[in-house]
């Protein structure tokens, strides 16, 4: 493909499909936040077309250059229809596609709606496309400072539903303030791992992904918007992404994501083929097969259920068992060496009587994070009175 970032002696700087394959693409926060009012080609076209921008320099024309050629390899276009395709996808992108962005200003809010790409020039008998940027969009793309978000191009080409891409790009979002967070620091640690365990209320999801006034069950919502979208995203891009429902009262109130980076092939591209990570993949696979009977077999998930800190879904839901049994009854086992089985009654008794604080987090996180806390009181309890750690299976009190 081709690109003008600037014009030297009327000669364009040239690239191959593999080489913009491996661009990023870079845009501001309110314009990922944004809703997309357009289907998933005029996106993917706008990404694919902003991934050739040089956000340190001007561009001139707020221009960019593609050739027919790559771009329809990127979209896969093979057959004889093509050219018309192309041309009703163009008209279609320039008619009905564009951003709407909800900024702060003041006391409120400011609205815009922008149309990303207005003019788009190509002939018959040439392979160059001549694609030019709205003027009011290049803010959102060029002289980016800080509230971006970068992701890699490759990550997108196999996406072939527009709400995997704008889930995709959200979730990047977060993700790439974990990783800026976690080495430049800046941030509470509990911060930082909000970010890789973001949180979204389902009307905010729901007008991000403009389906407000589609599936108006959340079931329905829930299997064709968010399991669909992450079954494209786990298997071509760089993430692994499961999610929990967050209730309040009887209705899901909000969706919490889990994000976990698949181990990169290379610097630039993830490559699903990998025999490294197929190998990696499988043994992790192995791996959690042995923890979830584990854990379906242990005391703790009994106990666990009779204090109704989880039920038949959480039972259900390998990823939480598997968590479960990785990192919270370890702990718990660390507790019965200390207070005996009835001190970790106890534990659990006066956990589920902080079920308010319960509902609003991930099941094993929350469990992880109270036996954390409540640990090292015990430990010290010990220490100040030793005849305390000769006295097992009465419990002991959380004050």
């Amino acid at each position: 493909m081709s690109i003008i970032p600037e014009k030297q002696n009327n000669q364009k700087q040239v690239l191959t499909l593999n080489e913009l394959s491996k661009r990023k693409v870079v845009e501001h926060n309110s314009l990922i936040t944004s809703i997309a009012k357009m289907d998933k080609t005029p996106l993917k076209m706008f990404e694919l077309a902003v991934s050739c921008i040089d956000t340190e320099k001007p561009l001139e024309d707020n221009t960019v250059y593609l050739s027919k050629r790559d771009l329809f390899a990127f979209f896969k276009v093979s057959d004889n229809d093509k050219h018309s395709r192309f041309k009703q996808a163009v008209e279609k992108m320039q008619k009905q596609a564009f951003f709407q962005i909800k900024e702060e200003a003041g006391k409120g809010f400011k609205f815009k709606s922008i149309v990303p790409i207005p003019y788009v020039e190509w002939t018959d008998y040439n392979d160059e496309v001549k694609i030019e940027f709205h003027r009011e969009i290049m803010p959102y793309l060029i002289n980016l400072k800080k509230n971006f978000t970068q992701h890699a191009l490759s990550d997108i080409a196999e996406l072939n539903s527009k709400y995997s891409l704008i889930l995709y790009r959200w979730l990047s979002m977060n993700y790439n303030q974990y990783e800026h967070y976690s080495v430049k620091g800046g941030r509470r640690a509990e911060q930082v791992e909000a970010y890789r365990n973001p949180s979204i209320k389902v009307k905010e999801m729901r007008l991000m992904t403009d389906t407000v006034n589609e599936y108006h069950k959340y079931n329905d919502w829930d299997r064709y918007i968010l399991k669909n979208s992450l079954k494209e995203i786990n298997a071509h891009t760089s993430f692994n992404v499961t999610y929990d429902k967050i209730k309040k009262g009887r209705s899901i109130d909000s969706i919490v994501f889990h994000i976990e980076k698949k181990r990169m092939a290379d610097d630039n591209s993830y490559k699903l083929g990998d025999k490294d990570y197929q190998a990696d993949k499988k043994q992790k696979s192995r791996n959690e097969a042995d923890l979830l009977k584990q854990a379906m077999e242990s005391k703790y998930t009994r106990l666990l259920s009779e204090n109704f800190l989880i039920g038949m879904n959480d039972i259900m839901d390998t990823a939480t068992m598997v968590g479960l049994q990785k990192n919270v009854y370890p702990l718990y086992d660390e507790l019965k060496e200390l207070r005996g089985l009835n001190g970790v009654k106890d534990h659990l008794s006066y956990v589920a009587s902080k079920k308010e604080a319960y509902s609003k987090r991930n099941v094993a996180k929350y469990l992880k994070k109270a036996i954390e806390q409540y640990l090292p009181t015990v430990k010290l309890q010990d220490l100040e009175q030793p005849e305390r750690a000769k006295v097992r299976g009465k419990g002991a009190s959380h004050e």
